[in-house]
């Protein structure tokens, strides 16, 4: 989310200075933060994951 804000302020700056193909980048880069946070934050709202405790193997034969 911290990537994301920083985005947001360097577009603005950016749009403020007229420069047209850093805007378009940063853009770019913007729409990829965003759709990154979606998948944590779809991850996120599963649930917990239950582990459970590891067990020894059969013992070998022979």
């Amino acid at each position: 989310m911290e990537i994301r804000d920083n985005l947001l302020a360097r577009i603005a700056e950016a749009e403020r200075e007229g420069w047209l193909g850093e805007i378009e980048g940063l853009r770019v880069s913007l729409d990829g933060a965003e759709t990154k946070i979606a998948q944590i934050d779809s991850t996120a709202s599963a649930g917990p994951v239950l582990l459970r405790l590891p067990t020894p193997p059969p013992p070998r034969q022979g």
